[in-house]
């Protein structure tokens, strides 16, 4: 028996690990016409977005052991288990408490039958037999393995999730025959055309608890499109004059990002708040050290304070954060709840405005999971901040 949900339930619900997760899960149904907002870790559910739209929760349940990371999802499920879409997103390479949250989701949800499509193909990011790849190496054999924060340990989900079954997708029938009778099963894909033919192989979306990474969120975002309502279209973000970006990721891929941005003309980059006060300079960074001595969670604490202390200081117009533990806390340092989403510029890239207090400026704000992207992402996304040519920086 489904337990009763404890708030109003939105029509899409998104149940994530960290803020980059939320963001990445409720960014494709924002693009097919939906109104979404993130909300953070500890935020009450109830009095946010629309009947008709998206609510995705950063449970901060990456940061958690592995039992209350379960606790967190379990609640979280229960809560929002009336919502018609629910869906339980996990990190395209694995990481975090990835089997533990999926079955403590199906559990709160009281939902059957457990779709688990991982891949993300826009990020190189595939399923095969059941093993996931990232641009063809093993997640277990690539440098997600080394990760200094949640080190990937195995690629292989029948590792994860041996009760799971596993599912071709060349044959969506199977999957079809298999869910009413309820149980896990893992799907593997290679492609955005695998995950819509397994989104479209379910006869009862509302049945299903989804788990899986953009990639599927895009797919069931093409598969329940929305046309806006007149008056519902988004307008453009007013252009920033003088953004901040802060690097807290030490992803490799984000330290060539930002080593490519901060060798622009005139950017300043710094570990700290002052040198970056009073500087007349559109690219302004604030990044933890390169060398990663300190506790991680004490250096992205002092980050956000830098980013709060600029804040009251010299303020910013815009805001580009990169990691999922950096974005979390740069928004609490803000006094944000969230932010209401605006587009996704880019594949696995939220952006949106400041949600909060009346007294708290609307600032835009782009979000970017550590891994994503290529080496001129963050040159991107900072020249879409400041409205400057979305290829001006690729063309150099």
């Amino acid at each position: 028996m489904r337990p009763a949900p404890s708030v109003a339930p939105p029509r899409v619900a998104v149940l994530a690990d960290d803020l980059t997760s939320a963001g990445d899960g409720a960014a494709p149904f924002r693009r097919a016409g939906r109104p979404a907002r993130v909300l953070l870790s500890g935020s009450p559910l109830a009095g946010h977005g629309q009947e008709d739209g998206v609510l995705a929760v950063d449970l901060g349940s990456r940061l958690l052991d592995e039992a209350g990371a379960a606790a967190r999802t379990r609640e979280a499920a229960r809560a929002l288990s009336g919502a018609e879409l629910l869906l339980k997103t996990v990190d395209s390479t694995l990481r975090g408490h990835v089997a533990a949250e999926i079955r403590a989701a199906r559990e709160g949800s009281g939902r059957r039958a457990v779709v688990i499509a991982p891949a993300f193909p826009a990020e190189g990011r595939t399923t095969r037999h059941g093993v996931q790849y990232v641009r063809g190496v093993r997640v277990d054999e690539s440098e997600f393995a080394r990760d200094p924060a949640h080190p990937v340990r195995t690629a292989d989900l029948a590792r994860l999730l041996p009760e799971a079954v596993p599912v071709d997708p060349g044959r969506p029938e199977e999957l079809t025959e298999l869910l009413p009778d309820g149980g896990l099963f893992v799907c593997s894909a290679a492609t955005d055309a695998d995950l819509d033919r397994i989104v479209a192989a379910a006869p009862d979306h509302r049945a299903v608890l989804w788990v899986g990474s953009p990639g599927l969120a895009a797919a069931l975002a093409r598969h329940h499109a929305r046309p806006a309502a007149d008056g519902e279209a988004a307008g453009e973000l007013p252009p920033a004059v003088r953004p901040l970006v802060a690097v807290g990721s030490a992803n490799p891929a984000t330290r060539r990002q930002l080593a490519l941005l901060a060798a622009e003309p005139g950017a300043v980059s710094a570990v700290a708040a002052d040198p970056l006060r009073a500087v007349d300079t559109p690219v302004r960074i604030l990044h933890t050290p390169h060398e990663r001595r300190a506790d991680p969670a004490e250096l992205t604490r002092l980050l956000a304070a830098s980013v709060a202390a600029l804040a009251d200081r010299d303020p910013f117009d815009g805001l580009v954060l990169t990691g999922g533990e950096t974005a979390e806390a740069v928004l609490r340092a803000l006094g944000a709840h969230g932010i209401d989403l605006h587009d996704e510029p880019e594949p696995g890239i939220a952006r949106g405005t400041l949600a909060g207090p009346e007294d708290l400026p609307r600032v835009p704000v782009v979000i970017k999971a550590g891994g994503f992207g290529d080496e001129r992402t963050l040159l991107r996304l900072h020249a879409l901040l400041t409205g400057a040519r979305a290829d001006g920086y690729a063309s150099r």
